[in-house]
């Protein structure tokens, strides 16, 4: 009984949103519309990137499946039940830094699992591992502003991966950075998430992006978002990102998916004009 009870378990989506909608009151008191029946699925192992118009609600499904926010309508599902709160299976990467300034650079890296009751000499350890796996071994006892971007972000890698989630959430992660270090970045995520087979929604306005690290792209229509269209990309892994780009099969990818999203785009952008 318990193989059949583990196979089914791994059948079932990391992510589930059935026919979702959110909608909450704008501080004028109008009721607004962020997601409309909204249904999204994101396998075991899978890695899935969002992309829609700005202000389209891409951000507000991460919040809904982290339990930061609720559906007024539909239902969420993390590994098969009902999301109820914050999941400590969960891990959550911002756009803009979210390390402590005050403390080093292994001492952010070892907040996760301190706060999760492992003992420090352990944690410490297990800091000091990630940070030798993102390249950071030497830069321990540095505090977050002595670093450069790129470096960062390594940092929050590591301070993410540590805990060892299942499911990782990524709202633009590496907007802010220049574009030869965000392809190093690239690849550096593909190699940790490969080691680590977790489950991957990465929000981006970078459609390019999106193509180069996903198993598969949702494309969202202009607010009030539902899921316009999504795209399997069939592209070979390991990928390289630095090269996987001039590939006659990502430039056709980019090719179609583009013309679908500008549509919501340019629809965005008469909305906000009117």
């Amino acid at each position: 009984m318990a193989p059949q009870e583990n196979e089914q378990d791994q059948t079932t989506p990391a992510i589930e949103l059935i026919n979702v909608s959110r909608r909450f009151l704008s501080p004028t008191g109008k009721s607004l519309t962020a997601l409309r029946d909204f249904t999204m699925s994101v396998r075991r192992g899978e890695f899935v990137a969002v992309v829609g118009p700005t202000g389209c609600g891409k951000s507000t499904t991460l919040n809904l499946i982290t339990g930061l926010a609720t559906p007024s309508a539909g239902e969420v599902r993390v590994m098969g039940a009902p999301v109820k709160g914050i999941d400590p299976r969960i891990g959550f990467v911002f756009q803009t830094d979210a390390l402590f300034p005050w403390r080093t650079v292994i001492d952010n890296v070892m907040a996760g699992p301190l706060f999760r009751g492992k003992p420090r000499p352990q944690a410490q350890a297990a800091a000091r591992d990630w940070l030798a796996r993102v390249g950071l071994a030497r830069f321990e006892h540095h505090y977050p502003h002595q670093l450069s971007g790129g470096m960062r972000k390594r940092v929050a890698l590591a301070q993410t991966f540590i805990n060892g989630p299942e499911i990782f959430l990524m709202d633009e992660p590496f907007s802010a950075l220049d574009v030869q270090t965000r392809v190093l970045m690239h690849e550096e995520l593909l190699r940790l998430w490969s080691d680590a087979k977790a489950s991957v929604v990465f929000v981006t306005h970078d459609l390019e992006e999106a193509i180069a690290l996903a198993d598969k792209v949702y494309v969202l229509t202009a607010g009030p978002a539902t899921v316009k269209s999504v795209y399997t990309i069939d592209l070979p892994r390991p990928r390289i990102v630095a090269d996987i780009r001039y590939q006659q099969s990502f430039i056709d990818y980019s090719r179609t998916i583009w013309a679908d999203l500008k549509e919501e785009v340019e629809t965005s952008y008469a909305r906000a004009a009117a």
